[in-house]
């Protein structure tokens, strides 16, 4: 299989470099440029470390969130950023990110109707069979793709980490098909998705491994030992169901691009060659 695509999760990415730059860059027209500074020289090294044939930078657009129709509640716990000063927002840099992906020629887009994890999802499942698939980020919500063929760079230089179906058995005893269930069970603090009280990761591996998947637990969860995690289990049958709505990625979503318009080639130059090159510096 020669063909290796990376998907990578744009937001996360700048969201990662911008806070996590050691301290703010001004260029000489003081303008705040940290996030783009480090936006570009990991997507370098993330390119360097993958060796892609193909590569797609997804962003979240503006538009509402489907789930919020299902879940009010749903990532209700985000920040809001608009009041920020400009130095501190990083959405004010992001037209200088996407004009430094124009100038190394890499394909990138905002969506419009979706989450970007839906349609970095619908990527990856529509050309898993013919490629290998790298997805860039730390969201855990992609566990669920990894495949013989699928898994997640958690890219944080020296340190970043390749998530795989060994991965997963070592660290939750689950396969990629079984994460939604997984999740579902434990909740998600950064989605602000409710799991079930008391049940961590250690207590959905073994319900996973009992029951297989989440319909059979919630179906038979009265052959469950404890009397305390039956009783909970019971009480949140319904709020089960609704987050395995919520964590359960959308792969069928329309693809702006087709494998063709994203072949890579070229040598990504030093970053600061790319930042004069779009006039930051």
């Amino acid at each position: 299989m020669s063909d290796h695509m990376l998907l990578v999760d744009g937001m996360n990415l700048h969201f990662q470099m911008f806070f996590g730059m050691p301290a703010r860059i001004l260029n000489s027209q003081g303008k705040a440029i940290q996030g783009v500074v480090g936006f570009v020289g990991a997507i370098r090294k993330i390119i360097e470390m993958t060796k892609p044939t193909h590569v797609l930078v997804v962003f979240d657009g503006e538009h509402h969130n489907p789930r919020t129709d299902i879940d009010s509640e749903y990532k209700a716990n985000r920040p809001d950023l608009s009041d920020e000063p400009d130095e501190e927002n990083p959405f004010l840099q992001l037209p200088d990110v996407y004009a430094a992906l124009d100038a190394i020629k890499i394909a990138h887009c905002e969506t419009s109707v979706c989450e970007a994890d839906d349609l970095i999802a619908s990527y990856a499942k529509r050309f898993e069979a013919a490629s290998r698939i790298t997805i860039s980020s730390f969201d855990s919500d992609f566990f669920q793709l990894i495949g013989p063929n699928t898994s997640i760079l958690r890219y944080r230089g020296e340190r970043s980490i390749v998530c795989n179906q060994d991965y997963l058995r070592e660290k939750f005893n689950i396969e990629g098909s079984q994460y939604v269930d997984f999740k579902s069970l434990t909740g998600d603090t950064a989605d602000n998705i409710r799991g079930v009280d008391g049940v961590g990761p250690k207590t959905a591996s073994k319900l996973i491994s009992q029951f297989g998947d989440l319909n059979n637990l919630m179906e038979n969860y009265q052959s469950i030992e404890s009397q305390r995690l039956r009783e909970r289990i019971e009480g949140t049958l319904e709020r089960l169901k609704l987050n395995r709505t919520l964590i359960q990625m959308d792969c069928n979503q329309e693809l702006p691009y087709q494998m063709e318009n994203l072949k890579f080639t070229a040598k990504i130059p030093k970053t600061r060659v790319v930042l004069s090159e779009i006039g930051l510096l």
